[in-house]
């Protein structure tokens, strides 16, 4: 990327992990100039070709589930609640401490974060909070009331901290429906097409955004086939939702996620991982594929600013975190660029001295 001035950067966020290919890759641009000068919109009163063909490849991926397209991640998350209440009955939520699953009103109370819901209160009742990973707090948690468990398979605004297969496998035998919030996690973002792939579970609900329009805004809401009925024609909607443009870019993006790109996903992940595990003043790296976490001894905004400076953009996750989520196609060489930018900052950081006034 460029500024106004000219000034080159790396860049290790991708609009907060939504660039899956990149800035300006020639597939998606292709396919949204070439639907640009077919359709612009026609509201989801209609199904439209790129529609149809986004939700027969998300379903092929998935293994067989219907989609509702809408804009955004936060709007996937209200598709979700809307749905698990409509089908099982019951209004009640258990998500996770420190989760993030968007800032509309029903997201939010869903969202895991008191600086995030505090000053919004009060939210929509009924929503639980079980520590990551804490398998008898999920099990106390789910009670005859709750119908949704909603998990990110990797918590990203909450620290990049990753989800263990048992307690996902748990979650999944418990009375009510699985959402897997992939907004973050999914289109490949962890070395497989969806991150639940990786845990060996099936869940009933999955949501997806971010990388899946690579960067025009699109979101989705996947429903096991196998799942029951739930919602019915009036229940939701969303007037620009399933828009033909993103959706025809979707399509290209969902074709380019295949197993050479995965293959680029893992190699490049593992290589930050071993790099950043040997930097002064990281001391733990987690994550998976391209979405990787790096807890610092220091304020992780500041690092954030110092790179900036140096031309890399990353991204934090909570007070000392670094969270690195560049495009799946990055090159060896710009992790190598990157990783030795962080070096230098990280070590300019640590001898600089400190004034406490």
């Amino acid at each position: 990327m460029w500024d106004a001035t000219g000034r080159e950067y790396l860049d290790f966020g991708a609009g907060i992990a939504v660039l899956a290919l990149g800035h300006r890759h020639p597939a998606p641009l292709a396919a949204a100039q070439e639907q640009l000068e077919r359709l612009w919109h026609a509201s989801n009163l209609y199904r439209t070709e790129p529609g149809e063909e986004l939700a027969a490849k998300l379903s092929d991926r998935f293994g067989g589930a219907r989609a509702f397209f809408c804009n955004s991640g936060a709007e996937a998350v209200e598709s979700a609640l809307k749905y698990a209440r409509k089908s099982t009955g019951k209004a009640g939520v258990v998500a996770l401490e420190g989760s993030f699953h968007g800032r509309t009103l029903g997201a939010l109370s869903a969202t895991g974060q008191p600086a995030k819901r505090d000053a919004f209160t009060p939210l929509v009742p009924g929503v639980r909070f079980a520590p990551p990973n804490d398998t008898a707090a999920l099990q106390d948690a789910v009670g005859d009331e709750v119908g949704l468990i909603l998990l990110e398979p990797i918590l990203g605004e909450g620290g990049v901290i990753p989800l263990d297969a048992e307690f996902v496998a748990t979650a999944s035998e418990l009375p009510a429906l699985l959402c897997l919030d992939e907004v973050q996690t999914g289109i490949g973002r962890t070395g497989s097409f969806f991150a639940f792939e990786q845990l060996g579970v099936r869940p009933d609900l999955v949501t997806l955004a971010k990388g899946l329009g690579n960067g025009l805004p699109i979101g989705a809401l996947l429903v096991a086939d196998e799942a029951e009925e739930g919602l019915v024609p009036g229940d939701h909607g969303s007037t620009f939702g399933g828009n033909p443009v993103s959706c025809a870019a979707a399509c290209a993006v969902v074709d380019a996620i295949d197993h050479e790109l995965l293959e680029n996903v893992r190699e490049r992940g593992a290589a930050l991982v071993e790099g950043l595990s040997s930097l002064a003043g990281v001391a733990e790296v987690r994550g998976r594929g391209l979405l990787i976490g790096a807890v610092l001894d220091r304020p992780a905004g500041e690092v954030v600013d110092h790179c900036r400076e140096r031309g890399l953009l990353v991204l934090t996750a909570g007070d000392d975190v670094l969270r690195l989520a560049p495009p799946l196609n990055i090159s060896a060489e710009e992790v190598d660029q990157a990783l030795a930018t962080l070096a230098s900052t990280l070590q300019r950081d640590r001898d600089r001295p400190s004034y406490n006034l």
